[in-house]
C-alpha cells in the first residue's frame, strides 16, 4: 500500500484504541459521503489528503502527509449543550496525536495540527450537522 493510506491506517486504529469523552469508531475512507439521517451517530472519519516532498539530507527526503480526520454528528438542538461535548472530543483528538510517533507506523512522527475553521458554520445552519476537521501532518524520512 502507498505510505499515505498506512500511516491513515494507522490513525484510524490509534483513534479506535484510545480513550476519549464520547466513544469513537474511525473509519478510513476516501469518499466520506453520507445520508443525513445516518449522521444521529457520531461519524469519526480519516482521510488521506496531502503529501508534500522536500529535500531533507544528500540521502533523504522529507515526506509530510497530510490526514483529515472529521468529527460529525447530526445534532437535535444545535446548542451549546449539545456542541460543547463535541467540541471538547475534537480538542482530545488533537492532543492525543500532539508529540507522538503511530505505534503501528513508527516512522511517521506527528509535525502538526490544524482545525480551520473550528467546526462548518454552513453545516450547522443548513443541515443542524456538527461537523469540525482536524488536518493531523505527519513526517517520514526516506
Amino acid at each position: 500500500m502507498a505510505v499515505i493510506t498506512d500511516i491513515a491506517d494507522a490513525v484510524v486504529t490509534e483513534l479506535n484504541a484510545a480513550t476519549f469523552s464520547q466513544p469513537v469508531s474511525a473509519e478510513r475512507t476516501y469518499l466520506p459521503v453520507f445520508e443525513l439521517p445516518e449522521m444521529k451517530d457520531l461519524h469519526v472519519t480519516v482521510v488521506p489528503r496531502d503529501v508534500a516532498i522536500a529535500p531533507s539530507a544528500r540521502s533523504h527526503n522529507q515526506h509530510d502527509y497530510t490526514i483529515d480526520v472529521a468529527v460529525q454528528k447530526k445534532l437535535a438542538d444545535a446548542d451549546n449543550a449539545e456542541i460543547d461535548p463535541l467540541v471538547s472530543l475534537v480538542d482530545e483528538i488533537a492532543d492525543h496525536f500532539r508529540f507522538k510517533r503511530l505505534p503501528t507506523f513508527a516512522e511517521a512522527m506527528w509535525l502538526k495540527t490544524e482545525q480551520k475553521p473550528v467546526y462548518a458554520q454552513e453545516h450547522l445552519d443548513q443541515f443542524r450537522q456538527f461537523t469540525s476537521v482536524l488536518t493531523l501532518t505527519f513526517r517520514v524520512l526516506r
